[in-house]
């Protein structure tokens, strides 16, 4: 039996699980990963190691975070819930992980405000990679380079007019795209800028201008990992 696992589980995840169809059982879920601590990215992580682990009445369910997350004035966890869960593990740079049969390595440090780690997961040989938030530096190429599906978190379609901002645009995605070649390349994380330049569009085009498949992600999207 395979492992349900919840990466990033931002505000309004517990209702998603149960409006979505089919719907997705809170308590068979095995475990949380967070790429970082940010509230978009971690706002219920407390709710559901409560509801995984009902109230902490069964030890249930293993947490992946960046040591930011756990520990210090960062921490986005509730010290009593900790304790509810079989297991916490503290997320390292370039580190290899596993819950069960599901495998996975953490990318190098991404460029953000917090501690943060994309995710490149092994699925039956293939490499499914996560970008999370980031600023766009060269060595994200190299690190992403064998992904056999590309998922990117691209705020915006245009550059910012502030350098200090730390999260990948339309640009960046175009160029680590075009540099990684996945099978499948799937834009996601989308801030109102992004929305309002039709992210649809955006991917389409993208997708015929590199001759690569793009997809630009909604709510309830599923990819066949196969």
């Amino acid at each position: 039996m395979g492992k349900k696992v919840i990466i990033d589980p931002g505000p309004g995840t517990l209702v998603r699980l149960n409006t979505v169809r089919p719907k997705i059982d809170v308590e068979k879920i095995d475990g949380l990963i967070l790429t970082h601590g940010h509230i978009d990215h971690a706002n219920d992580v407390n709710i559901l190691i409560d509801a995984i682990t009902q109230g902490g009445l069964r030890k249930k369910g293993w947490l992946f975070a960046p040591q930011e997350c756990l520990e210090g004035e960062k921490t986005v966890v509730f010290n009593y819930l900790k304790g509810y869960l079989e297991g916490i593990v503290s997320l390292k740079p370039d580190s290899s992980y596993s819950l069960g049969e599901l495998q996975w390595r953490t990318s190098i440090r991404h460029l953000h405000p917090v501690e943060t780690y994309g995710l490149i997961f092994e699925i039956k040989g293939k490499k499914l990679a996560i970008v999370a938030d980031t600023k766009f530096f060269p060595a994200l190429i190299d690190c992403y380079r064998q992904a056999h599906w590309l998922v990117l978190n691209v705020v915006r379609d245009s550059p910012f007019e502030d350098p200090s901002i730390q999260h990948l645009v339309l640009d960046d995605a175009r160029r680590l795209i075009r540099e990684i070649k996945p099978a499948v390349a799937i834009l996601t994380h989308f801030g109102l800028g992004m929305l309002r330049a039709r992210p649809f569009e955006l991917a389409r085009e993208l997708e015929e201008e590199l001759g690569l498949k793009v997809i630009a992600a909604s709510d309830g999207l599923t990819i066949p990992l196969n």
